[in-house]
Parts: structure tokens; C-alpha cells; sequence
């Protein structure tokens, strides 16, 4: 019996995606629940799983090919005799649906482009070695990547590689680019730069490290520059919002849900943090955690990457000293968060050193008017540099 897989709905308001890559080829046996393609929407990468054992008959599409939800992906042959289609009970909703005639299951010949074959474990271990699998001759069964493959060919010269100087736009990298653009084409940015002393700031988070009530837990600056976020917002409302251009409103956000840029192997994401004004800094501290994690891993969830209100950037200690940043589509602003120096400063006429951060506030000038987005730091900045209300 031959069993035609559809792409599934697999997110809300996701109408199509992209094919990452093939984890199967025509002719492979198949396991129930066994991994058979990567999927990449406007939200993540995932894996789709074969609901039934087989063969593989035929995958339909190749890595950079777009498929809409509904839209047919593999042909997998279960064995047996094929059943007319009127007597398959498949319900409509089903991701697989019974086909007539049978199709044949014989392995397709080997052809230019083919999709590699390797585990996701080999697959995981490319990109924490930053290896293009595209690039690696597979030894294993079938052409299949193994570790020894990925250890050999970074060993390799530089001039025995082929395409070198080629990286495919595609996968997530494409996406990015298109939110990029969509995002610097549709809304005017404009850039406001403000310098903050976060001396104290520094202090308070020492405090709370050393902590017992802070044991085991990675706390960084972002809980407490959240949590001044959200005194803000309140304040300047217009920050926490959206544009509705076919409706012609202005959509205020009750949610304060802010996402945080993170460089991944998979390329630029952005998971959401839920609920930052009813969270303390502690449960800020492990939900960042844990979200960047799942990122890193490759294991981040749909619904961890959807609603946010506003988004934050940083690189931490590689965060340079100012940047303009692009607002993440369609929310109104983007905060870029800046590097911890040591510089000298005037405090009561005496040149003093004062642990000094930047901060870089990009805005839709559509919704946001210069004056609203330096009153909107100018606010915030107290918070940061006097930061006890933060934590209570």
C-alpha cells in the first residue's frame, strides 16, 4: 500500500516551507516515527517524522524548494496490496492519505544535488564544527557522513575542497535576509544612542549571584535591563506596539513578550520571553536560559519563537560600543544592548571610573517620533543606573 505524505499545518498562521534537507532518499527503508525531512518556516526548523514504516517511493522537492502546508512531500510504500481510495479511512485532517496506483520502489539513480545523508547527531556535530555536510564525501552506507568523514575533511587543505568560495542562500539564511529586508523597506528606522552608568547595576548582580536564592542559575544583565523595559512601556505605551496599516490602527500590546536575538548554528533566532512583567528577575534569569539552550541545541519550539512585543540584541562582551539595529518585523523598536567598559567619567566636577554601558534604540519613525524614543531611554536610564526597584 502506497501512503502519499503532506506537508502538516505545523504553526499557527504557516502557509508553506522550505525544505532544509532530505534525512531519506528513494529506495531507504523507513521506521515509524523515523526523521525523514527538515522543514524550515518563518519560525524554525523542525523535523518531520514518517507516521507509518515503509519504503521510501519517492521524495518530492529539493533542499531549497518551497511546499505548502497540504502539499505532497514523500510517497511511502507500507507493502501489501493497494486499497481503492474510497475505502481508505483517512480523515481529512490526516497528514497521510492512500493514493492509487502503487508506485514503484525501486531506488531513484543517484543524481547531482542529492541531499546528504548523515544522522542528527552527524548532522548536529557539523555545525558545532562549522562543516558545510554539502562539502564532505560520505564513506558510510549509502554515502552516509560519519564522524571519521568530519574529522578527515577538516584536516583537508583548503585548495582540495570544492566550491570554497560558494555558500547556497538558502534555509534560514535566506529568511533572514527576507524579514530584513521587509523590515528596513516597510518601516523608516531611525537610531537613538544614550550611554548608562550601570555601576551599581554591576554591583546589584554580583549580589545576586553570590546569592543563595540566585544558586545555579546563569543571570545575566537582560532580566534587569527587561524589567526596566517594562517600567517603560508603561509609560510610553507606543513602544509595546504594532502597526495595522490595513486597518489604519495603532495596536497597543497588553503582553509585555520580549525576544531576544540569539546567534545560533542555525543561523540568527529570536526566542520570546512570555510574560516579562509578571516574572522576577529569577524566573527571567532561568527562562533565558533555558530558551537559549533549546536555540543552540537545535530543539527550540514553535511556540517559543511566536508573540513578541519588542526585541532586545546583544553580543555581550563582543557588543562593540553603539550599532543600529533592525527592528524585528512587525513590532515598532529593537533595544541593542552594548558592551560593559570601564571609562572615565565627571561626577561632581571629579573625573571618577564608572562601569559604562551604550544603548541603541532603533524605531518605526511611522509610530515613533524622536522625541518619544529619548524620552523612552531617558526614562528607563534611572532604572539601570539606580537598579534596587528592579528586583522587588
Amino acid at each position: 500500500m502506497a501512503f502519499e505524505f503532506k506537508l502538516p499545518d505545523i504553526g499557527e498562521g504557516i502557509v508553506e516551507g522550505e525544505i532544509v534537507r532530505w534525512l531519506v532518499k528513494a529506495g531507504e527503508k523507513l521506521d515509524e516515527d523515523q526523521p525523514m525531512v527538515e522543514i524550515m518556516t518563518d519560525k524554525a526548523t523542525v523535523e518531520i517524522s514518517s507516521p507509518v514504516a515503509g519504503a521510501v517511493s519517492h521524495c518530492f522537492g529539493d533542499a531549497g524548494d518551497m511546499v505548502q502546508v497540504g502539499g505532497t512531500l514523500v510517497v511511502i510504500d507500507t507493502g501489501g496490496e493497494v486499497a481503492p481510495a474510497e475505502e481508505a479511512p483517512v480523515s481529512p485532517d490526516d497528514s497521510a492519505s492512500v493514493i492509487v496506483p502503487p508506485v514503484p520502489t525501486e531506488p531513484a539513480p543517484p543524481r547531482s544535488g542529492d541531499p546528504v545523508l548523515a544522522t542528527p547527531a552527524i548532522r548536529r556535530l557539523a555545525r558545532e564544527m562549522e562543516v558545510d555536510l554539502s562539502q564532505v564525501s560520505g564513506t558510510g552506507p549509502g554515502g552516509r557522513v560519519s564522524r571519521e568523514d568530519l574529522e578527515r575533511f577538516q584536516k583537508e587543505p583548503v585548495s582540495e575542497r570544492e566550491d570554497e568560495g560558494m555558500l547556497p542562500y538558502r534555509g534560514i539564511r535566506r529568511r533572514i535576509g527576507e524579514r530584513m529586508v521587509q523590515s528596513v523597506i516597510t518601516a523608516p528606522h531611525f537610531t537613538y544612542v544614550e550611554e548608562i552608568d550601570v555601576t551599581e547595576l554591576v554591583q546589584l548582580r554580583e549580589q545576586c549571584r553570590k546569592s543563595s536564592d540566585f544558586e545555579g542559575v546563569r543571570l545575566t544583565y537582560l532580566p534587569f535591563i527587561m524589567k526596566a523595559l517594562v517600567i517603560g512601556f508603561k509609560e510610553y505605551p507606543l513602544l509595546n506596539s504594532t502597526l495595522n496599516q490595513e486597518a489604519e490602527v495603532i495596536e497597543f500590546k497588553q503582553d509585555c513578550n520580549i525576544g531576544i536575538a540569539a546567534q545560533t548554528p542555525d543561523g540568527l533566532l529570536v526566542p520570546v520571553v512570555k510574560n516579562v512583567d509578571g516574572r522576577n528577575i529569577q524566573e527571567l534569569a532561568l527562562e533565558i536560559a533555558r530558551l537559549s539552550e533549546a536555540a543552540q541545541k537545535g530543539q527550540i519550539q514553535l511556540e517559543d519563537l511566536q508573540g513578541g512585543t519588542f526585541t532586545i540584541t546583544s553580543l555581550g562582551a563582543m557588543g562593540g560600543i553603539m550599532a543600529t539595529p533592525i527592528i524585528n518585523f512587525p513590532e515598532v523598536a529593537i533595544l541593542g544592548v552594548h558592551k560593559i567598559v570601564q571609562r572615565p567619567v565627571v561626577r561632581s566636577g571629579e573625573i571618577v571610573i564608572r562601569e559604562m554601558m551604550n544603548l541603541s534604540l532603533s524605531q518605526d519613525h511611522r509610530v515613533v517620533d524622536g522625541a518619544i524614543g529619548a524620552q523612552f531611554i531617558q526614562f528607563i536610564k534611572p532604572h539601570l543606573e539606580s537598579p534596587e526597584s528592579l528586583i522587588h
